[in-house]
């Protein structure tokens, strides 16, 4: 008996035709939903890019000032105060837990507000008086305004940091805007950095004993006092160095 439902070869054909046609426009489909997913991500992801580049821009600028400082010192007192500058912008996940941590809001309106340190610059100087001496004139500039001064060489906290910092606000010229952005400045001699490098390492390693820990902090503590007081004789040597040129 022959079968009923045998298609023919035309049929066969026209389905396989229909079925070429369906994968096309599923494929287009695909292709579209990923152009418009790629547009979705961009337009998610391009304020947080211009956000972060302000903050860039804003590094740029002050290292551009120090640098000019610099130079100009060089010329008037016959040395350099600085020894390096060092940079960084906060990456997105510290900047999330600090927002968690204060409970605040997770927008970039909330970030810009609340988290002053998200711009770093950290100047390493030879001398106590020399950061002094920075600080001073970059405050007298009357681009730069300051939100808050902390003075950690005069007061240190009680582990033994040492450093000046500074939170201030400076314009960025963008395309058609004017925009102010602040940047956290830490100022430091190289003892004072060094010993905040070694602190920082140690705050960080998780499987010290704890009675260890405390061996440690203390040994710390002196060595922070040694290096505040290797910070004063040096500049009491330079000071004696310079006396007879500045008589002159």
């Amino acid at each position: 008996m022959a079968e009923q439902n045998q298609p023919t070869e035309f049929e066969i054909r026209d389905q396989a035709d229909k079925m070429a046609r369906e994968l096309v426009r599923i494929t287009q489909n695909i292709a579209f939903d990923e152009e418009a997913l790629l547009d979705m991500v961009q337009e998610s992801i391009g304020p947080v890019e211009h956000f972060f580049s302000n903050y860039t821009c804003a590094i740029m600028e002050m290292e551009t000032k120090f640098k000019v400082l610099n130079e100009w010192f060089s010329l008037k007192y016959d040395g350099n105060p600085i020894e390096s500058i060092k940079s960084r912008v906060k990456d997105y996940d510290s900047i999330m837990r600090k927002l968690i941590a204060k409970n605040l809001p997770r927008t970039l309106e909330a970030i810009e507000e609340n988290i002053n340190d998200i711009a770093g610059v950290r100047v390493i100087c030879s001398f106590e008086e020399d950061i002094y001496r920075l600080a001073r004139c970059l405050l007298q500039q009357d681009d730069v305004t300051l939100i808050r001064q902390k003075d950690y060489i005069r007061n240190p906290k009680p582990s033994g940091y040492r450093s000046l910092h500074l939170i201030v606000s400076i314009p960025i010229f963008l395309e058609n805007e004017k925009k102010d952005v602040k940047v956290e400045v830490q100022l430091r001699t190289i003892a004072m950095d060094f010993w905040a490098s070694l602190e920082h390492k140690l705050k960080y390693k998780k499987n010290i004993p704890p009675e260890k820990m405390e061996e440690l902090t203390r040994e710390l503590v002196d060595c922070a006092n040694i290096s505040a007081s290797l910070d004063k004789r040096m500049q009491n040597i330079r000071n004696s160095i310079l006396a007879p040129e500045q008589e002159t």
